[in-house]
């Protein structure tokens, strides 16, 4: 499982020109779903999504998760994180998750999330073409697996 997380001051996702989700000062993570994962991934995935230091303490270092800070947490599933791009022109999804496991794990990360997580818990929607659009603060990126 991968989560490609940013640091933002604000993120929202539109789904057909309709505001879906948004979020303010928290962390927008991009997640992708492989074949080989489970339900144990999500739950460590989102371990390590709350306790992530990746804000910044009052001497400026990075020093806090979102756990500290009580920010908030967008989650929005994407497939072509699973993408394999070591050759070619064109991505190959061989690694991706078939649709209806990919989408029970994330229903059971965001589910997770809002039983573990005190802040506002929002979700892009699966399947569907989004637009999401966020204020990288820093910025700040970061690529983790489960």
């Amino acid at each position: 499982m991968i989560g490609l997380l940013q640091r933002v001051s604000q993120a929202r996702v539109e789904v057909a020109g309709e505001n879906i989700a948004e979020i303010d000062r928290g962390l927008l993570v991009l997640v992708g779903m492989e074949r080989d994962d489970d339900p144990a991934r999500t739950e460590r995935l989102l371990q390590r999504l709350l306790a992530y230091r990746v804000f910044p303490d009052p001497q400026g270092r990075m020093n806090l998760s979102l756990a500290d800070i009580g920010g908030d947490l967008l989650l929005v599933p994407q497939f072509t994180l699973a993408a394999d791009t070591r050759k070619g022109s064109r991505a190959g999804f061989s690694r991706a998750a078939a649709p209806a496991l990919a989408e029970a794990l994330f229903q059971h990360l965001v589910q997770a999330a809002h039983k573990r997580h005190s802040g506002l818990v929002a979700t892009g929607r699966f399947g569907a073409h989004m637009q999401v659009s966020l204020t990288n603060d820093g910025p700040v990126t970061f690529w983790l697996t489960a």
